[in-house]
């Protein structure tokens, strides 16, 4: 597996437990390189696909990185979900992915395989979405932005990667959106 002894991203195995996961969760807050959640529920395979959500939040962007790294790396085939906004913020985010997907692919002269796929909800509700629809895409990842900032429904309720991970049925990666913690780079 890519995060088998990498020391690029950081393995986090642990029980599907809202408890265990909030604990790592919150472990994790200020890792400086992407962290990839593991629960005996999950299975692990070989990356052949990836789903990538894509919402309104310009850290959103971040994954482009991540989702090209690991294309290139195991030649796995993207699938972008661009949330069903009325704006164009999600749509201008994906795009910018794209973008970075074909200068990647250009520069290297290695063909990355990728498609936008439109999401059935907005941009508040595309983590529990690309959780519930994992049979959908038959991907073997889930790249996901981690919270920036927990409000009061994330301290009462959790924040939305605890349901997505719970929800999961492949491991689930989470980049953290604070620029001055991201590493990870092609």
């Amino acid at each position: 597996m890519i995060w088998d002894n990498n020391e690029d991203i950081k393995l986090v195995t642990c029980e599907n437990k809202r408890r265990a996961i909030q604990h790592y969760l919150n472990e994790c807050r200020e890792e400086r390189r992407p962290y990839v959640f593991v629960t005996p529920t999950m299975t692990v395979k070989p990356l052949r696909r990836l789903l990538v959500p894509v919402s309104m939040l310009e850290e959103e962007t971040y994954k482009a990185e991540i989702c090209t790294y690991l294309a290139r790396k195991t030649g796995a085939h993207i699938i972008l979900l661009q949330a069903n906004d009325y704006g164009s913020h999600a749509r201008q985010n994906v795009n910018r992915i794209v973008t970075h997907i074909k200068a990647v692919a250009e520069k290297t002269g290695e063909p990355i395989s990728y498609e936008v796929a439109m999401a059935k909800k907005n941009s508040f509700k595309l983590m529990r979405e690309a959780a519930e629809r994992q049979r959908d895409f038959r991907h073997d990842l889930l790249i996901l932005t981690a919270s920036r900032d927990y409000g009061l429904d994330d301290i009462l309720f959790g924040p939305q990667e605890l349901h997505a991970i719970r929800q999961a049925l492949v491991p689930v990666m989470l980049i953290n959106p604070r620029e001055d913690l991201f590493t990870l780079c092609d």
